[in-house]
């Protein structure tokens, strides 16, 4: 802890100096890289005391699962050589994002690092190493290192629905019905508005999101209504038709579920019916296809 005081302090004055700021250090930095590539040669021969030469004698590298401190360059060498003898064949791939210079003598480097293991996922982390030069050589000081958060999109699951992205309208004399769907950030979900209006009646609307449910491996919807209505559903594919079985619980308590059928008839052209309409255990009649047109923009 007093190590690391004084370090921070010792960057404190000397950033307060400012007078170094102005120099050309491209020499240094073109040093610092090529101390990367010979780590990252050195970690392919598995030569971990290549490697150790290449950290100063008391150097900390911080362990991103653990949190543990190796201290000293006999103690990192130690830690090279049990991780070779678990895998004979790991490998090591260095991205450098930016180098930059506290002080004459002191630079940090920061960038991506992935260690590649046969049969694995590649153990990719973000790192920050810290320079600092000892006469004409730039050594490693210390290094710490955070796991890669993997984001998975679920995009892959739902592409086949990319066609609804956009607006659709059907709407004749007495009644028109309108949705607009999107992908929400990372299309994660495709999130859907919709309105129902007739001639003399209140409008309806609502919201949908539609996903991917990795538990039952299916794709599946939430909606809500603006009476208060809510439901769910789940989705199938089957040729140009997606089936779709909801299930909604309406405003006054009652449950009603039906069978949904989306036929794609061309890129700008669908048809939504619903059969098997039943409430609270009773039967309904089926509603006839609707046919619903892709909005222009010039709509």
């Amino acid at each position: 802890m007093k190590r690391r005081l004084t370090f921070c302090i010792a960057i404190f004055l000397v950033c307060a100096s400012g007078s170094w700021l102005d120099a050309d250090q491209t020499e240094d930095e073109n040093a610092i890289r090529k101390s990367g590539t010979t780590y990252v040669e050195a970690f392919n021969k598995q030569d971990a005391k290549a490697i150790a030469a290449l950290w100063s004698p008391n150097a900390v590298y911080t362990n991103p699962r653990t949190g543990e401190e190796v201290v000293g360059r006999d103690a990192i060498e130690q830690q090279l050589v049990g991780i070779f003898a678990e895998s004979k064949e790991t490998k090591l791939e260095v991205t450098v994002d930016s180098i930059r210079f506290l002080s004459p003598n002191v630079a940090i480097e920061q960038g991506i690092s992935r260690v590649l293991r046969p049969g694995a996922e590649p153990d990719e982390t973000v790192y920050a190493a810290v320079y600092v030069k000892s006469g004409s050589s730039w050594l490693l000081d210390q290094m710490s290192e955070e796991a890669v958060a993997v984001f998975r999109s679920n995009y892959q699951h739902l592409k086949d629905l990319e066609w609804m992205i956009g607006s659709w309208v059907d709407e004749d004399e007495n009644s028109k019905l309108e949705s607009t769907a999107k992908w929400t950030k990372n299309q994660t979900f495709i999130s859907q508005t919709f309105t129902a209006s007739m001639k003399g009646e209140s409008e309806l609307s609502g919201i949908q999101l539609i996903g991917w449910d990795p538990i039952s491996q299916k794709i599946r919807s939430w909606v809500f209504d603006s009476d208060g209505g809510f439901g769910s559903s789940t989705w199938k594919k089957k040729g140009n038709q997606w089936i779709i079985h909801a299930t909604a619980t309406l405003p006054d308590g009652r449950i009603s579920t039906d069978i949904r059928t989306i036929t794609l008839v061309d890129d700008k052209t669908i048809t939504w019916q619903a059969s098997s309409r039943e409430l609270d255990g009773e039967l309904l009649p089926n509603i006839a296809p609707i046919k619903l047109n892709a909005k222009t923009n010039q709509e």
